[in-house]
């Protein structure tokens, strides 16, 4: 891996780190769609590190991209909410990362 990919994927992994410590107190039935599109977001940045090939460093922070949380809340607010989130956090970390490969 080269350098400017290390350097920017050191921070993509600060930024879920921080995501998942603000959305730690998210529960089923949170009203706040604020962090539920936040923890989607975290989670769509590690479903695309993953599939770029980064599993290991992802895994070196302890993220899991645990989706349970949303698991038959998918119509409703805060479902759609993360699903935002996740497909956004998902598709500008793939193309970050994409970016810096070539």
């Amino acid at each position: 891996m080269n350098r400017v990919i290390g350097e920017v994927l050191q921070r993509l992994l600060q930024v879920v780190q921080d995501l998942y410590t603000e959305t730690a107190v998210l529960s089923e039935g949170e009203s706040e769609l604020q962090l539920w599109y936040n923890r989607g977001y975290a989670d769509g940045m590690i479903s695309a590190m993953r599939i770029l090939g980064y599993a290991q460093q992802v895994d070196t922070v302890g993220a899991t991209g645990e989706r349970s949380l949303v698991v038959g809340q998918e119509l409703l607010p805060w479902g759609k909410a993360y699903r935002h989130g996740f497909n956004q956090g998902e598709k500008e970390t793939a193309e970050v990362l994409q970016e810096k490969q070539s």
